[in-house]
């Protein structure tokens, strides 16, 4: 092999390693932002929440539940103002019962990248817990896509399925934050 093409193959090689790590990172803060209680710093309210999420996005990226489960809890968001929308009625104040932790665990990783494209596939585990003490562990599995913009990484698809749902018996968790404290300076 030539000096020259070695040179090439080693760039392509180190370009598609950051590609890993920058997805890694995006699917990672992703998933941090949606986690409740908030744990951004800075971050000063829900609608300020979804705005720094909403970056993370390509404008014409899809949100997407799918599977006999999903398809009818999560439909499909096709485009940002769509997925705003979907977050919106997600984290609205007035929604009841309030969720008052949620917390994402991504496991199984898998990146593949193809140019300025990738796919990424993770299993996921969340326990949520409610204002009314009631509670469940959800599952799920990530097949996402991902596309280079102007040397950035931005989601292009959420895609999810649920592995399964558990109900957890009432006031299972006994101690949790009511705010992150990571969000003060």
């Amino acid at each position: 092999m030539s000096q020259d093409r070695t040179f090439d193959a080693l760039v392509a090689r180190i370009e598609a390693l950051e590609a890993e790590a920058e997805i890694r990172r995006l699917q990672a803060r992703y998933m941090f932002l949606c986690d409740t209680p908030n744990p951004e710093f800075g971050a000063r309210d829900d609608q300020h929440r979804i705005d720094l999420i909403m970056e993370l996005y390509t404008e014409d990226a899809v949100w997407e539940g799918v599977g006999e489960y999903y398809d009818n809890q999560f439909g499909r968001a096709d485009g940002a103002a769509a997925i705003r929308a979907h977050f919106e009625r997600f984290f609205a104040p007035d929604r009841t019962p309030t969720l008052v932790l949620n917390a994402h665990y991504l496991t199984s990783e898998q990146i593949h990248i193809d140019g300025d494209t990738a796919t990424g596939q993770w299993i996921h585990m969340q326990p949520w817990l409610f204002s009314d003490g009631t509670g469940l562990l959800r599952s799920s599995r990530l097949n996402n896509s991902f596309r280079n913009e102007g040397g950035s990484w931005r989601i292009s698809r959420t895609r999810t399925e649920n592995v399964f749902v558990a109900p957890l018996g009432k006031d299972w968790a006994s101690d949790y934050p009511a705010i992150s404290v990571l969000m003060k300076p």
